[in-house]
């Protein structure tokens, strides 16, 4: 069959097929343009060659979702997420974001792999326990566990290296002309003359006792914040046991245990080094000659313009390159390497120090040995209990009597809403996984065995759901009276302060418009915004004294039930020596402030240049929300 192709492919027949397609391609190139797009994966995010797929993007928003519930500790939804930062933002910002990585890197700022795998390998959370040391296989169980690869992270890292170093470029030496400085420290360090009286809640009269009819209208104002959320109760079965927790471990399953792991628990042969990446292997050659020359490494980067990489006290196995790891391995004290190709450059490398490797004994690591095998019986008596558990369950015994069976625990969940809270508003410590599963039975259902990860495992039985409802007037009549009351004090409060303000402004002298309500006015010149002054005339009057022009009059909220009415009569410049010295102040937090508005333009800029878009109805589709509405046709 090979051979029939060969002999077809020097014919004559296979030169003028290729003719025609040539041909079929210049003459329909656009077409096959569109097919061939149409046929691409679609992206929730696309900038350059950077992009979010359905599933990626719904993979990183599940990991928000998540950290939020932890932070938190309750359910979350993405309606309830959303409804802080709309959909649409979250996407435009992930654009934007994504733009900028994109352009970053096609204008050249690209932080190498050995900064990045460095930065990644002073992580803690990678650290072997017993070694102290990084480890390749606890790290990606990490990741699985945080359902991020290692691709993923590295990504993360060096895009976080971009936006830092193109940050600090972009504002470096940045700094505000002296005039914004100089209006602020001239605002802070004036003086004013004014006068003003407060207008109270008893002069301006207190609303009455309200009636059930302005109550029930109050009601159906505030009807979304008075509505009860839906209650569901339930119960909750757990397969872990206290007894196991003490299980007896054999001596022999310690010994058993240690000898199959005893080389991975001793220390391994640790060396600390210094390695040179040089572009060439020419380059690499004189960096080794300069460093077999007896030149420090410091020296020999600065020479070349490159930046010397330490390392201290590392395993073999934390070098994530083999021929690096090879070349730093088969060196003595001293010992400098021929060049050697890396996955980026020519890599030389000096060992300055060696720290032999020593195996453990048994004794080092029994109390480890003891707990992993504790564990690990835990876990498999865990699973014959839920084998046991659903075998009972499918020979029709009901739930009590299989957890009896079992030796499983039932726990039972008191009335709680979505987010975890009782009719009271108590939060309690339902975790969210086991809501979501009451949330997706109906009223006297039993659900299915549930993994919560780590040998962990539950069931839930929903036994009743209360519906979302108002509550009953005489059920919150005291808290609604109080609310009512408060709302139509302020009401009066509110239009009685108008209309003296209305006189104010009509040239009505401001001690017959005290008079009027019983109030007195007092005066004060010379006022200065300074906290000894604040708290002896209050909030309200230093605000309006140093938010009103001179001759203008003003009102500002004292107290919940009072407000400050009165009119500035002078302005004081302060002396300008004086204010020098705040004005350089204010002008360097000012600087300051305007770094982040400064670095979030760029990155619009940036995504702008790389075309940047999303897809906000497959982003919605990815999350499983529902789709936008179309409007109505006009």
């Amino acid at each position: 069959m090979i051979a029939i192709f060969r002999n077809f492919a020097r014919s004559k027949f296979a030169m003028g097929l290729l003719i025609l397609t040539a041909l079929g391609l210049l003459i329909t190139g656009g077409a096959q343009t569109d097919v061939l797009g149409s046929l691409r994966a679609p992206k929730v995010v696309s900038a350059g060659d950077r992009g979010l797929s359905p599933v990626e993007f719904r993979a990183e928003m599940d990991r928000r979702l998540e950290q939020i519930q932890a932070e938190q500790r309750r359910a979350v939804t993405y309606d309830e997420l959303f409804a802080q930062a709309s959909l649409t933002a979250v996407l435009k910002s992930r654009a934007e974001e994504l733009g900028f990585y994109a352009w970053a890197w096609k204008t050249g700022i690209r932080p190498g792999n050995e900064l990045i795998l460095r930065q990644i390998r002073a992580i803690p959370a990678f650290f072997d326990p017993v070694t102290s040391q990084f480890n390749e296989d606890l790290y990606r169980a990490r990741l699985a566990e945080a359902k991020m690869t290692p691709a993923l992270l590295e990504q993360e890292a060096r895009d976080q290296y971009s936006r830092a170093h193109y940050g600090s470029a972009l504002v470096a030496g940045l700094r505000l002309p002296r005039i914004y400085g100089a209006a602020i420290a001239n605002h802070t360090q004036q003086a004013r003359d004014g006068q003003w009286f407060l207008l109270t809640q008893s002069m301006a009269g207190t609303a009455p006792r309200p009636t059930d009819a302005q109550l029930a209208s109050f009601m159906s104002q505030n009807a979304a914040q008075l509505r009860l959320p839906e209650l569901r109760s339930g119960a909750l079965v757990g397969f872990s046991s206290p007894a196991d927790q003490n299980l007896a471990i054999t001596d022999a399953k310690i010994q058993e245990r240690f000898e199959f792991r005893k080389d991975a628990l001793s220390l391994p042969e640790r060396r600390t080094f210094t390695t040179l990446t040089a572009p060439t292997q020419a380059a690499a050659e004189r960096i080794a000659a300069a460093l077999r020359a007896g030149q420090t490494p410091a020296a020999v980067g600065q020479a070349n313009d490159l930046q010397a990489a330490q390392f201290t006290d590392t395993p073999r196995s934390a070098i994530s390159d083999p021929a690096v790891a090879g070349a730093v391995f088969g060196l003595h004290v001293d010992g400098v390497s021929a060049p050697v190709q890396a996955r980026v450059g020519f890599v030389v490398a000096k060992v300055s120090g060696i720290t032999p490797g020593r195996e453990v004994t048994l004794d080092d690591v029994r109390e480890q040995i003891v707990e992993e095998l504790r564990g690990q019986e835990s876990r498999a008596a865990i699973a014959r209990r839920v084998e046991a558990f659903e075998a009972a369950r499918r020979g029709g015994k009901s739930l009590d009597d299989a957890v009896r069976e079992v030796g499983a625990v039932i726990v039972p969940i008191p009335a709680v809403s979505r987010e975890g809270r009782t009719r009271d508003g108590q939060q309690l410590g339902v975790p969210a996984e086991v809501l979501e599963q009451m949330w997706k039975l109906s009223k006297g259902r039993t659900g299915e065995v549930v993994s919560a990860g780590e040998g962990r495992y539950f069931v839930v039985r929903v036994d009743d759901v209360i519906p979302a409802a108002m509550p009953k007037l005489d059920d919150v009549r005291d808290e609604l009276t109080q609310a009512w009351t408060a709302r139509e004090n302020v009401r009066l409060l509110s239009a009685r302060s108008d209309a003296l303000m209305a006189r104010l402004r009509g040239g009505e002298d401001i001690a017959a418009v005290a008079a009027s309500v019983g109030a007195t006015v007092t005066s004060r010149t010379g006022v200065k915004q300074d906290q000894e002054t604040m708290a002896q005339l209050g909030q309200g009057v230093m605000t309006g004294l140093f938010s009103t022009g001179r001759g203008q009059p003003f009102a500002q909220p004292q107290s919940r039930d009072s407000i400050a009415i009165g009119r500035v009569n002078r302005v004081t410049p302060p002396t300008a020596a004086l204010a020098a010295g705040e004005a350089q102040q204010w002008r360097a937090r000012l600087g300051q402030a305007t770094t982040d508005p400064l670095f979030a333009r760029a990155v619009a800029a940036a995504a702008e240049r790389m075309k940047a878009t999303y897809d906000e109805e497959l982003g919605r589709q990815a999350l499983g929300l529902e789709a936008t509405p179309t409007p109505p046709a006009q």
